[in-house]
């Protein structure tokens, strides 16, 4: 039986800094018997050399193309264009299961080179809860950008910092202090938004479920920021709309979206209609207000993000690795990947026998 093998790509995206493995938890893999091959990275936050080190093989970037079938390429976010069809089992966000832009045709590519798409949004347990999640750090990092602005502190470009730093930045030189409203507070980003809002000297208001059953308008308008943290399962009416932020009747004048699910039918807020970014991470409503919704906000806390990433992954790398899809949890994985193809119209039925769609 061939040795069990995860083939670790390089982000494409220039503002990715993340890995979904850090070198010492890549270590474990290679002493679990697993064998771990690494991607050169300009961007990674971790030096190829650390991975080395610990017994990684490394190989050149965008090498992960030519890997074979049965090895596992690990990622984070989306992969690039080429090639067309994708055969080998890939453990990344694929972002392809809400309707979002661009998911039919990643899907395609995966049915027509026979490869699977085993995405990290659906490594579920039994009861449905995910399993691994930048959740926290993306509310953390959204919350503090958002106290930044309001305090006429954040200076874009933005650049990959600490958390001690971050920590740092929000001690307050000012007196105003925002009346800041974190809406799912209960969930892993709500935590981590109330996290860093009190870390800057100030008492969040939290709502979860039972106070977005029905929105109290008159006390969310009460509030300076609002941080939307709210991963929605369905569509929904909208928690905040352009008549919040009117300045005539509302205090509300900043919302971060940490959720980002902008463009999809679980979107909550009918406020902007595209993500924001490091180089202009805020953008200016047309009815007032404004919106911070960069898609990637943990890679602004690369190091604290990826090391509590991959410390959750690490165990479940072991399982696929010595168990392959036969374990529970990444069955469910897969389950979830026919699912979307069949939703999508996209089955096997489709594909040749030499693997290709017509």
């Amino acid at each position: 039986m061939p040795m069990p093998a995860i083939h670790m790509r390089a982000e494409t995206r220039s503002v990715e800094r993340r890995a979904p493995l850090t070198p010492d938890d890549a270590g474990r893999l290679t002493r679990a018997g697993i064998r771990v091959t690494v991607e050169k990275s300009r961007s990674r936050c971790f030096p190829t050399n650390d991975y080395a080190a610990l017994g990684c093989a490394i190989a050149d970037e965008g090498s992960w193309a030519d890997s074979h079938p049965d090895e596992v390429v690990l990622g984070l976010k989306e992969l690039p264009e080429l090639p067309t069809h994708l055969r080998s089992r890939h453990v990344l966000f694929g972002h392809a299961y809400r309707g979002q832009p661009g998911a039919h045709a990643l899907l395609r590519r995966f049915r027509s080179g026979g490869g699977t798409l085993l995405d990290l949004e659906s490594l579920v347990d039994a009861t449905g809860r995910r399993v691994v999640t930048f959740g926290y750090w993306a509310g953390y990092v959204g919350a503090a950008l958002a106290i930044l602005r309001f305090w006429d502190q954040l200076a874009p470009p933005l650049h990959p910092t600490t958390r001690r730093e971050l920590d740092a930045s929000l001690v307050r030189a000012t007196s105003a202090e925002p009346r800041v409203l974190v809406v799912g507070a209960l969930g892993r980003a709500g935590r981590g938004a109330c996290d860093a809002v009190s870390r800057a000297g100030i008492e969040p208001t939290r709502w979860d479920v039972e106070q977005t059953r029905s929105i109290d308008r008159e006390a969310l308008r009460s509030h300076d920021v609002l941080v939307h943290a709210v991963g929605a399962n369905e569509a929904g009416p909208p928690l905040v709309g352009p008549e919040d932020l009117d300045r005539g009747h509302s205090r509300l004048r900043l919302v971060a979206d940490v959720t980002c699910d902008v463009g999809t039918p679980y979107d909550l807020l009918s406020l902007h209609d595209r993500t924001t970014s490091w180089d202009e991470p805020v953008l200016s409503l047309p009815r007032g207000g404004e919106v911070i919704a960069i898609d990637n906000l943990p890679s602004l806390l690369p190091i604290e993000a990826s090391t509590t990433f991959s410390a959750a992954l690490l165990p479940h790398l072991v399982r696929l690795g010595r168990h392959g899809l036969s374990d529970p949890v990444w069955r469910r994985v897969r389950t979830a990947f026919d699912h979307a193809c069949e939703t999508a119209g996209i089955d096997t039925s489709e594909t040749t026998h030499q693997g290709v769609l017509p």
